[in-house]
Protein backbone atom coordinates (compact mmCIF):
# COMPACT_ATOMS: atom_id res chain seq x y z
CA UNK A 1 0.00 0.00 0.00
CA UNK A 2 2.74 2.41 0.62
CA UNK A 3 4.81 1.63 -2.07
CA UNK A 4 2.41 2.82 -4.10
CA UNK A 5 2.72 6.65 -2.55
CA UNK A 6 6.30 7.90 -3.98
CA UNK A 7 7.86 11.22 -2.75
CA UNK A 8 5.20 13.33 -4.05
CA UNK A 9 2.25 11.55 -2.51
CA UNK A 10 4.42 11.70 1.04
CA UNK A 11 5.14 15.31 0.25
CA UNK A 12 1.23 16.24 0.18
CA UNK A 13 0.90 14.18 2.97
CA UNK A 14 3.04 15.95 4.78
CA UNK A 15 1.55 19.45 3.77
CA UNK A 16 -1.47 18.73 4.14
CA UNK A 17 -0.47 17.31 7.82
CA UNK A 18 0.96 20.65 8.84
CA UNK A 19 -2.06 22.88 7.33
CA UNK A 20 -4.18 20.78 9.52
CA UNK A 21 -2.21 20.13 12.92
CA UNK A 22 0.06 23.37 12.67
CA UNK A 23 4.02 24.06 12.53
CA UNK A 24 3.90 23.58 16.49
CA UNK A 25 1.69 20.36 17.04
CA UNK A 26 3.85 18.31 14.38
CA UNK A 27 6.96 17.52 16.51
CA UNK A 28 5.18 16.38 19.41
CA UNK A 29 2.93 14.10 17.04
CA UNK A 30 6.12 12.62 15.43
CA UNK A 31 7.55 12.02 18.58
CA UNK A 32 4.19 10.04 19.48
CA UNK A 33 4.42 8.00 16.99
CA UNK A 34 8.54 7.33 17.42
CA UNK A 35 7.40 6.53 20.63
CA UNK A 36 4.71 4.37 20.18
CA UNK A 37 7.14 2.54 17.66
CA UNK A 38 9.56 1.94 19.67
CA UNK A 39 7.70 0.74 22.09
CA UNK A 40 5.78 -1.81 19.68
CA UNK A 41 8.92 -3.17 18.66
CA UNK A 42 10.46 -4.05 22.05
CA UNK A 43 7.43 -5.50 23.14
CA UNK A 44 7.50 -7.74 19.99
CA UNK A 45 11.18 -8.73 20.74
CA UNK A 46 10.00 -9.73 24.23
CA UNK A 47 7.29 -11.47 22.96
CA UNK A 48 9.36 -13.57 19.96
CA UNK A 49 12.10 -14.48 23.10
CA UNK A 50 9.15 -15.80 25.14
CA UNK A 51 8.58 -18.20 22.59
CA UNK A 52 11.94 -18.64 20.99
CA UNK A 53 13.33 -19.50 24.26
CA UNK A 54 11.95 -22.43 25.51
CA UNK A 55 12.28 -23.89 22.48
CA UNK A 56 16.04 -23.40 22.49
CA UNK A 57 16.22 -25.07 25.90
CA UNK A 58 14.30 -28.42 24.73
CA UNK A 59 16.52 -28.47 21.62
CA UNK A 60 19.87 -28.36 24.10
CA UNK A 61 17.95 -30.52 26.33
CA UNK A 62 17.51 -32.90 23.53
CA UNK A 63 21.10 -32.24 21.98
CA UNK A 64 22.45 -33.48 25.63
CA UNK A 65 20.64 -36.48 25.53
CA UNK A 66 21.98 -37.32 22.13
CA UNK A 67 25.60 -36.81 22.75
CA UNK A 68 25.44 -38.89 26.19
CA UNK A 69 24.42 -42.15 24.06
Amino acid sequence: MLSNIGIPGLVLILVIALIIFGPKKLPEMGRAVGQTLKEFKKSTKELTNEVTEPIDDIKNEAKKVTEDK
